[in-house]
């Protein structure tokens, strides 16, 4: 019967044999980082049914020990929290067996997920041979990839390993997602404490092959069983596996594939991914991931210059799921990067994947710092409205903070009625040019609306709306450009709109 269980749990955990011979699960592995207290760290692997594991942590300051039976093929234990710091050796030891991890440390681990502008690398970013060059002073910043694999059922382990825990070397972190490496590195220079960091992404990806069933049929998703965009496929085999792991938070950039697919579907789908994400890295590590991890994300940025395809943004909207910016009451304990001020016409990689990957991980650090580590006094939000006033000669839009603004044409909309019946993104949408600003308010005129009242109003509803770090309203520094948004008159329920 034990053997029949362990040919199961085997074929969960990616056809790992039962060969009795004791070791760690694929993703551990000499040179890594696990998740420093106040949480406590998970390690599991396999080993002969029915053996006495003791698994120790030892290290200069610090030793520990934990005795565990192995069950259907699999040992687990729960390490005592440990301080940020390092390094440390950890063996697993049976009576005629053990296996060890050397130079381990103890950080914050963040996860890196998504599609082909997550997994754009550092050969391909600005400035790339100045940024590999000062890699190597970064030894406390771990990288590890998940190799591209799919499966049709949930994985309990890996299936293969694209590139092992590693001390950072230009050679490694070549290969290495750009806005992970770069987020980690930055926030290294912060916390001045280890960072581990995972990759887990695929190009080309919707976010229905990244969730679970359950999140899936949150959405009344229809199920696709077959081809590239089969529901779950990613989930199963680069993701579930990883549950176990205590981690601190998870990075996002993804969201061109459903421009294109489910589009509708996304302000629904991908807040459900990332509660499910949190429900099942919570309940995998026993507890230990906080069940409301951090999730930051990127923005979308651009792709077409001439395009007037609502997908993009729609898709940047849905991303927020509908407010027009995160944390909100829906997408709690979020982050995100505007990132459509960062355009590449010129990209060799298509103009869809910009080379600027350094603005794009700097803006996820300052949310990273305020939302996730409850930093004070960092801005991370661009201008957001909190009132509109509108009368048959002008638009006042109020913003959240102060605004520094280059005066445009056709960067505003607004959409007419008679009857403040609710404007969408299939609506007409007329142009119209700022004609002031003080500190917090901008004005835009009214007047193509003639007879009828403006009903709603958008900023930056294109695909691409403005050139490099050249959007019309910028936070008060020049730092963090204004999100885009569509408010209507008759449903806005994130500020006031006064008619006069």
């Amino acid at each position: 019967m034990a053997a029949t269980l362990c040919v199961v749990f085997a074929l969960l955990a990616s056809l790992h044999t039962c060969d009795g011979k004791l070791r760690f699960a694929s993703y551990y592995g000499d040179h890594m980082v696990l998740q420093k207290s106040p949480e406590r760290a998970v390690l599991w692997g396999y080993g002969p049914e029915g053996a006495q594991v003791t698994v120790s942590l030892f290290g200069l300051f610090k030793r520990q020990a934990s005795l565990v039976t192995v069950t259907n093929g699999i040992w687990q234990v729960t390490l005592d929290p440990v301080a940020a710091g390092g390094p440390y050796n950890v063996t697993a030891k049976v009576q005629n067996d053990s296996a060890t991890l050397t130079d381990v440390l103890f950080g914050d681990i963040w996860m890196c997920g998504g599609q082909s502008n997550m997994w754009f690398n550092m050969t391909q970013i600005f400035n790339a041979t100045e940024e590999l060059s000062v890699v190597a002073k970064y030894p406390y910043v771990r990288p590890f990839m998940v190799a591209l694999n799919t499966s049709g059922i949930e994985l309990m382990d890996l299936i293969e390993v694209e590139i092992p825990w590693s001390v950072p070397t230009a050679s490694v972190v070549e290969e290495f997602s750009a806005v992970c490496w770069l987020f980690g590195r930055y926030m290294y220079e912060t916390l001045k404490y280890p960072i581990g960091l995972v990759e887990s992404c695929w190009g080309g990806t919707p976010v229905e092959v990244w969730s679970s069933s359950r999140a899936l049929k949150r959405c009344q998703e229809v199920p696709v069983v077959d081809g590239p965009k089969k529901n779950s496929i990613l989930w199963n085999s680069m993701i579930h596996p990883l549950l176990n792991m205590t981690i601190k938070g998870a990075l996002w950039y993804q969201g061109e594939a459903n421009a294109e697919y489910n589009q509708d579907k996304y302000n629904c789908s991908f807040p459900a991914m990332i509660d499910d994400w949190r429900m099942a890295f919570h309940q995998g590590s026993g507890g230990q991931t906080a069940p409301d991890f951090p999730f930051g994300f990127v923005q979308l940025s651009t792709y077409i210059k001439t395009s007037k395809d609502d997908g993009f943004p729609n898709i940047r909207w849905h991303q927020t799921a509908d407010f027009g910016f995160v944390p909100n009451l829906r997408m709690k304990k979020t982050f995100m990067a505007v990132a459509l001020d960062l355009p590449d016409a010129t990209s060799p990689y298509g103009t869809i994947h910009p080379r600027d990957k350094q603005d794009v991980a700097y803006r996820l650090t300052l949310g990273a710092r305020a939302v996730a580590y409850e930093e004070e006094n960092v801005p991370f939000l661009g201008p957001f409205p909190k009132e509109i006033a509108s009368t048959q000669m002008y638009v006042n839009i109020t913003y959240d903070q102060a605004v520094s603004v280059t005066s445009s044409k056709d960067i505003f909309e607004v959409c007419c009625s008679d009857i403040w019946a609710p404007c969408g993104p299939k609506s007409l949408w007329l142009q119209t040019p700022i004609v002031g600003w003080d500190l917090t308010t901008i004005q835009v005129s009214a007047a193509v609306c003639q007879s009828s009242e403006v009903a709603a109003v958008r900023y930056a509803w294109r695909d691409w709306p403005c050139e490099f770090k050249a959007c019309p309203v910028y936070s008060a520094s020049w730092i963090l450009p204004a999100p885009p948004f569509i408010i209507n008159h008759s449903s806005w329920k994130g500020g006031i709109w006064k008619s006069y």
